[in-house]
């Protein structure tokens, strides 16, 4: 963009706004139409957790398999496009950043970007597939789960999204930190808060009521604190020592004067 944008007007930044959404919109969209040729590739692995136990999954309405592909299409088309929207906050953000904020800023979009797909790569491998095995042994030689497609993959979709949000908690530590905005104290202090936190959030954000997929989702989110908080400790040892370094310059820089 040519110009500055804390020199444009309102209008101008509303237009930049629209057009940001309307390309990460359409971006997604065409990745979603090329991922619906690979639909039922992507199903299969999302399957793969049920299916490898053999068990099969049914749909109950007429229309309900090809809205599925959609659903699920959509999601592999975001993923897809997640660095394109990330391009548009970034173009959208940069002209307003000074130059050593810019460095930060776009290694925080690079970083983000791997984040959220590690994190819902750790959500699927790590404790998803985990989970569902774990819970459908429960049912016992008697019963025999009648699975539908569309719950299902919501049920799926809706575990693995909150993973990649979550999975940017470090990320975002280490800028808070940088910047000075929270400390390792205070995190430390609020440990309690967190974990309440921390188990309100997961059952909000879980599809199913049930205490254990809640404790399955709070559990990597409270190591992904500790994680944090130990990220925002380094980060303050770091600014310390430099702090005391430049202290001792300027008092060498004195005494030599």
């Amino acid at each position: 963009m040519a110009k500055k944008t804390d020199e444009m007007p309102i209008m101008e930044h509303l237009e930049e706004l629209r057009r940001v959404l309307i390309i990460s919109i359409v971006g997604t969209t065409i990745f979603a139409v090329a991922a619906y040729f690979f639909s039922d590739q992507i199903l299969a692995r999302l399957l793969q957790p049920i299916t490898s136990l053999g068990h099969k999954t049914y749909f109950t309405g007429i229309t309900e398999a090809i809205f599925v592909k959609i659903k699920v299409s959509f999601f592999a088309g975001f993923l897809a496009a997640l660095p394109v929207i990330l391009w548009q906050i970034w173009s959208f953000i940069i002209p307003a950043l000074k130059k050593n904020e810019r460095i930060y800023f776009t290694l925080f979009v690079i970083i983000s970007f791997l984040s959220f797909v590690g994190g819902v790569a750790f959500g699927f491998f790590g404790v998803f597939s985990l989970g569902v095995t774990f819970l459908l042994q429960f049912a016992g030689p008697q019963l025999d789960p009648m699975l539908t497609i569309d719950k299902y993959i919501s049920f799926t979709l809706s575990f693995l999204l909150p993973f990649g949000i979550i999975f940017e908690f470090p990320l975002v530590s280490y800028f808070l930190a940088k910047f000075e905005i929270v400390s390792y104290a205070f995190l430390a202090k609020n440990r309690r808060y967190a974990i309440l936190a921390i188990v309100a959030l997961a059952a909000v954000i879980t599809p199913t009521p049930d205490v254990i997929t809640c404790l399955m989702v709070s559990g990597p989110m409270y190591l992904l604190f500790e994680i944090s908080a130990s990220i925002v400790r380094v980060v303050e040892r770091r600014i310390a020592r430099k702090r005391q370094r430049e202290e001792l310059e300027d008092m060498a820089e004195m005494q030599a004067r």
